[in-house]
């Protein structure tokens, strides 16, 4: 919903501060990539320092887009690996507040992060065979923007299993809002 309303909005405010970084935009996504990993260690010890450091990868994420559009460095090979390391980082996360619930005992927090996983690589799974069957498939509630917002608030304001909540419902939302719209632009 962020990409789909914002998608290229921060670009121009941010172009300034692109156009001064010379680092390739792959390197970015592997430096948001590595950040998160570490928000993904910190969060079943330290919540607070895990969510914090979520966003700092998110920013990362949120950069290496506007630095290769800015510097026109975007390639198709650029896009692949970024959504690649996206979902090897959305794993990290859920695994690591699987590990946190596991650590509480929290069985209910395990099976509702897991299926919020399965979630969160569904929507983008649908609109990557949408795009490959030619349909534009930008629709919907949960995409990756809301859910790094989501999981680093929750861990900062300590709420981390209603947000799971929150998370597995509108993923799974999401993905049938694609399907529903696949299927109106497909129909004969």
């Amino acid at each position: 919903m962020i990409s789909a309303k914002f998608g290229h909005l921060l670009d121009k405010p941010l172009a300034p501060v692109a156009k001064l970084i010379s680092i390739s935009p792959n390197v970015l996504s592997f430096t948001g990539f590595a950040v998160t990993l570490a928000a993904a260690m910190l969060i079943p010890f330290n919540t607070t320092a895990g969510g914090l450091v979520v966003l700092i990868g998110g920013s990362f994420d949120l950069l290496d887009g506007v630095v290769a559009r800015t510097n026109g460095k975007d390639t198709k090979f650029g896009a692949l690996l970024d959504s690649t390391l996206d979902r090897y980082a959305d794993a990290a996360l859920f695994l690591s507040i699987i590990w946190l619930f596991f650590k509480e005992d929290n069985l209910i927090g395990i099976f509702f992060t897991i299926c919020g996983l399965v979630g969160a690589f569904l929507v983008s799974y649908v609109r990557a065979r949408a795009e490959g069957l030619g349909v534009a498939c930008n629709v919907g509630l949960m995409e990756r923007p809301e859910r790094i917002l989501l999981l680093a608030a929750g861990c900062l304001t300590g709420m981390l299993f209603p947000v799971i909540l929150v998370l597995f419902l509108l993923s799974h939302v999401t993905v049938l809002q694609r399907v529903v719209y696949v299927y109106s632009k497909t129909k004969k």
